[in-house]
């Protein structure tokens, strides 16, 4: 995306707790700090959440704040240093899923291009997304009545 950056919060299963669009000139961390200040600002901050895996991007003060403001212990995915880089794109252990996330998000026009003038707009057509997601498949696990009970 140009100008603008998506900073996601996903549970294990890759559905959204928390997102926040913001400028491309953000770094990561401050993105991470933009997340945790709406977490807070909005409501509980998740009472369940202990453990977060995070790219190295978000490494540094960031982790230490999380762990004192909120008791998350954040974890940095980073590649492994024992063996040589192959080439091209490799999987990396627990960053998939929000990448999995991100691609679910891309199949929606209106998410694959940048459309939105307000970052408020971005948003809530990533929430209504990822909600249509969670509705298809809430659908196809529940069981259909043919007839009323009773």
């Amino acid at each position: 995306m140009s100008g603008r950056k998506r900073h996601l919060l996903v549970d294990t299963q890759g559905f959204l707790l928390k997102v926040v669009v913001w400028a491309a000139d953000v770094q990561d961390r401050d993105g991470g700090r933009l997340v945790a200040h709406a977490l807070r600002l909005f409501g509980p901050p998740l009472p369940r959440l202990a453990l977060i895996w995070a790219d190295a991007a978000y490494s540094g003060a960031l982790v230490e704040e999380l762990r004192e403001q909120f008791g998350w212990r954040v974890e940095i995915v980073k590649r492994s240093e024992e063996q040589p880089k192959p080439p091209g794109f490799q999987v990396q252990p627990h960053r998939w899923i929000v990448e999995r996330s991100f691609g679910w998000l891309g199949g929606f026009r209106r998410l694959s291009k940048d459309y939105e003038y307000e970052l408020e707009s971005s948003e809530a057509m990533i929430y209504a997304a990822m909600s249509h997601l969670m509705l298809r498949r809430l659908g196809r696990h529940t069981p259909a009545l043919s007839s009323p009970p009773g």
